[in-house]
């Protein structure tokens, strides 16, 4: 009877092990079944190819090459908005319920927070011994004498203009004058101060180019001359200030991001400023770019941004009506930015820009 019992019992062992390795096979089969069917890591291809590009994209900025149409500069501008393009994806693939396309997003998400992320805090610090302002009060302002009355009311010590027209440059004069002793202006661009200016000169940044540039009279060039350098005598000893305002940027059919002339003076400040013997210096300015443009390697390889180093945000600054980019910078070299921050609008198409710096 045991003998009769154990070999049943043999049997029984041998069938569940049978079983067994029938459902593991069958486990299998159905495992590669799912692998073969649209589940989440097949679905939303595509929207994963576009995250990684994206990140691809910003990541890789600087080598998009701009012997055509200056197609790199055109991209760096415009680089922090690429990160809008991420909740798009987000949303396409969370409605594709695709979980490759989620995970690709971590790329372009953690490039653009790389890039960017340290712009979205207040970096300000309270107290600065001297605030200076710049402002493109544009040609065409409607309104000289209240912009005026507002960038005085703004409490700066220094103040840079740009694009002063011939015959708005009285005004400025007369409703500036109050509140800044001391002023010079160089063509269309001038700077305002409460403490006395000395060793003011134009700078040249090769607005007038060609064969034909070195014919003309130094009045006809200065006429137009868009940059100047002089020395503020401040308590804490002298400071060289820049003002400057770079040839404009235009996107065309033909030329594609046309930047010449813009280009062009960047270098030409950028040799200036090396030249520079004063270790305090200070840029204001409209450069008609941003700092992440390759462009303007030769400044900020020199300079730091106020705005990068204690300002709240990207502080756009064109146009006024609803701010983009910022092409108005504030730079410093031997000085340490307290804080940055956009004024409120006036008649221009460009927001004034301020920043509180100390030594």
């Amino acid at each position: 009877m045991a003998q009769v019992d154990t070999a049943a019992t043999g049997q029984g062992g041998a069938g569940r092990q049978d079983t067994g390795s029938g459902t593991w096979r069958a486990d299998i089969r159905r495992t590669i079944l799912i692998g073969f069917r649209p589940g989440p890591w097949k679905r939303g291809l595509v929207l994963a190819a576009l995250a990684l590009l994206l990140g691809l994209l910003m990541l890789l900025h600087a080598k998009i090459p701009n012997r055509t149409g200056n197609l790199g500069s055109l991209v760096e501008t415009f680089l922090p908005w690429f990160g809008l393009f991420i909740p798009v994806l987000l949303a396409g693939a969370l409605w594709r319920r695709s979980a490759c396309a989620v995970a690709a997003l971590l790329l372009p998400v953690t490039v653009w927070l790389i890039l960017f992320g340290g712009l979205l805090g207040d970096k300000s610090h309270p107290g600065s011994d001297l605030t200076v302002a710049s402002h493109n009060v544009g040609a065409d302002n409607p309104d000289p004498v209240g912009t005026a009355r507002d960038l005085a009311a703004s409490g700066a010590d220094v103040l840079a203009l740009e694009e002063l027209a011939q015959q708005a440059r009285g005004t400025y004069e007369k409703e500036l004058a109050k509140a800044y002793p001391y002023h010079t202006v160089q063509g269309t661009v001038g700077l305002w101060s409460k403490l006395p200016l000395s060793d003011t000169r134009p700078v040249d940044i090769k607005m007038d180019y060609g064969p034909l540039a070195d014919t003309k009279p130094v009045d006809v060039k200065m006429a137009y001359n868009r940059a100047l350098r002089t020395t503020v005598a401040t308590d804490r000893g002298p400071l060289a200030v820049y003002v400057a305002h770079l040839g404009s940027a235009r996107v065309t059919p033909g030329a594609g991001f046309w930047t010449d002339s813009r280009d062009r003076g960047a270098q030409a400040l950028g040799k200036a400023i090396a030249a520079e013997r004063n270790e305090r210096v200070v840029l204001l300015g409209d450069l008609n770019g941003t700092l992440d443009d390759r462009a303007f390697a030769d400044l900020t390889s020199q300079l730091r941004s106020a705005q990068d180093a204690a300002g709240d945000g990207f502080g756009f600054s064109w146009p006024a009506r609803f701010p983009v980019v910022r092409i108005d910078q504030i730079l410093v070299r031997g000085v340490k930015p307290d804080s940055s921050w956009s004024l409120p609008a006036t008649g221009s198409d460009h927001l004034p820009v301020a920043a509180g710096i100390s030594w």
